[in-house]
């Protein structure tokens, strides 16, 4: 399913949602730039919430590969764009991930796409990171799993306090990780130039 041209069921009732709430914005649905916002609309919010429909569990299995490596991978700089599900306002950011394999790996751009398909639900940030990190230890099962969330949040940037410059940053961690020295690995590793490599 092609997310940008293939709509879930409910895409015409969402519109005529997205129309009425125009409407009680106090503006006027039926003026020639708003006509086909609704629909435009609607088709958005399909595409950023499309993380409904996909199993990232099986996106991680479809490139499971038997491998006796077993010290830290690192994907780092994944770029992210969710929704808060408190504002329904964007956040977005860099998320890092580690794994210890114990056996098993899987192909990089898999831990790039389970990042893509969490991200793509209301969300808040602190629940991404858990989510994405006991995807990748339930299914692949690492000696430990480390995630990292740098991001800025629209909702405190346009609304509220409006501050413009902070960012959020999360963790959460399994197994291995959760030993100071492991933990401190990998974050000597994230603070590293990439362009050395």
């Amino acid at each position: 399913m092609n997310p940008e041209t293939d709509f879930r069921p409910g895409l015409q009732e969402l519109a005529d949602h997205y129309k009425e709430i125009l409407h009680l914005l106090g503006e006027d649905p039926q003026r020639e730039g708003l006509l086909k916002t609704p629909m435009r609309v609607a088709k958005a919010m399909q595409i950023l919430t499309r993380g409904y429909s996909q199993d990232p569990h099986k996106v991680l299995t479809d490139a499971l590969f038997e491998e006796k490596y077993n010290q830290m991978v690192i994907i780092k700089d994944i770029d992210f764009f969710s929704l808060c599900e408190h504002h329904m306002l964007p956040f977005y950011g860099k998320v890092h991930v580690a794994y210890i394999p114990d056996g098993y790996i899987t192909g990089l751009s898999k831990i790039a796409r389970v990042v893509d398909i969490f991200s793509h639900r209301l969300q808040v940030q602190e629940r991404l990171t858990e989510q994405i990190k006991d995807c990748i230890q339930d299914t692949l099962k690492p000696l430990g799993t480390m995630v990292v969330i740098e991001a800025k949040h629209m909702c405190m940037q346009m609304r509220g306090v409006e501050k413009q410059n902070s960012i959020t940053i999360t963790s959460a961690i399994s197994g291995a990780f959760n030993q100071a020295k492991t933990r401190q690995e990998f974050m000597a590793l994230l603070q590293g130039d990439s362009k050395k490599i």
